[in-house]
């Protein structure tokens, strides 16, 4: 019988998920609440003494004191309140919002045609699903083409500090990655004219401004978040969709098809899983009482909302789907039969392709 964390990395998670999610009220199990129907669901990510982080420990510890520490802490993600979460949200929002569709379905398809080549092997298509939404992201942000690739290797280490499966020696290099970033953003800011006309840099920066934001390291940070949600997340998307395809999806003939299997596999095998919330005083949430300081496991897969919900629903929601669909649609052949098994994550559904058939 799988547990909520084990199904993430699980084979076929779903049949478990169906069983969960028939629950209407929260249960307990494995020193925690579990949250698994849609209604439920959207009551804890709605619930105000629901917090996406313990009151104790803003950051945890493993990381806390140094830099990858620093910017974990400043994320508008890992923050509730007016401050540290509701004006910085906005502000990504409306300068995510006036990204281009066109411009990212361009970026991405540039991006994914250039680092994939016909024959290249399983290997190579799961660091290729890693590469394109970084490196797409960062070009949004103003980064020039022959940055794209030290930024993308910064990013990966970085984000193997953010799982509680991480070890020491991850832990300290993506302390030294996430200085390597903040210190490439301070450059891109600094470059000769100031940032891109119209590039997600300068629109974040002026939106902050006149949000009257002026937190320059929480702004850097927030642009290094940005990054790091699309290297797992969409990566992820596209892994799953490619698992899609293995499992027989038909192959989609342009974009427009490709974007409708992408946001089909959104909701069908979402690459996040799961998240937590930490209940920050005693409260009646999902039919039963909750004690300050316990622990819910929200179950995003089992509710068909794997973008999430409420206050701390993903904003680069349709960012994410159009990289996707322009990965898949750019690939020069489809892949052939593949074997695959799926990351070790308490959270993330990311298929890594180990060998063809």
């Amino acid at each position: 019988m799988l547990d909520p964390i084990e199904a993430v990395s699980s084979a076929d998670p779903y049949p478990f998920y169906a069983a969960l999610a028939g629950e209407r009220a929260l249960v307990w199990g494995k020193g925690m609440w579990v949250a698994a129907s849609p209604a439920l669901v959207m009551e804890v990510l709605g619930h105000p003494s629901c917090r996406v982080r313990p009151v104790g420990e803003p950051v945890p510890m493993a990381i806390a004191g140094g830099s990858a520490g620093e910017v974990f802490g400043a994320l508008v993600r890992m923050n509730d309140g007016a401050a540290r979460h509701d004006v910085p949200k906005m502000v990504l929002q409306r300068a995510l919002g006036m990204v281009s569709v066109d411009e990212v379905r361009a970026a991405a398809a540039r991006i994914a045609r250039e680092t994939i080549s016909p024959g290249d092997g399983p290997a190579a298509l799961s660091r290729w699903m890693a590469e394109v939404p970084v490196r797409t992201v960062a070009s949004l942000l103003g980064f020039a083409d022959e940055r794209l690739a030290e930024v993308a290797a910064w990013m990966g280490r970085f984000v193997a500090c953010l799982s509680p499966l991480s070890s020491a020696e991850q832990i300290a290099s993506a302390h030294v990655a996430s200085v390597e970033l903040l210190a490439a953003l301070r450059e891109l800011m600094a470059a000769p004219g100031g940032l891109r006309e119209g590039s997600l840099a300068q629109s974040v920066w002026r939106e902050a401004a006149d949000a009257g934001w002026r937190e320059e390291r929480a702004i850097l940070a927030n642009l290094v978040g940005l990054m790091s949600q699309t290297y797992e997340a969409t990566a992820g998307l596209i892994g799953n969709t490619l698992v899609a395809l293995q499992r027989g999806a038909p192959w989609p003939s342009d974009q427009a098809s490709a974007l409708r299997l992408v946001r089909e596999v959104a909701v069908n095998d979402p690459p996040v899983q799961n998240t937590r919330r930490f209940v920050a005083e005693d409260a009646h949430v999902g039919g039963v009482d909750v004690k300050q300081g316990q622990v819910i496991l929200v179950v995003l897969a089992a509710a068909g909302t794997g973008f999430g919900h409420g206050a701390h629903a993903c904003p680069g929601q349709a960012i994410a789907e159009t990289i996707a669909a322009a990965a898949i649609a750019s690939l020069p052949a489809s892949p052939g039969p593949m074997r695959w098994r799926y990351r070790p994550s308490v959270n993330a559904r990311i298929p890594e392709f180990v060998e063809a058939l």
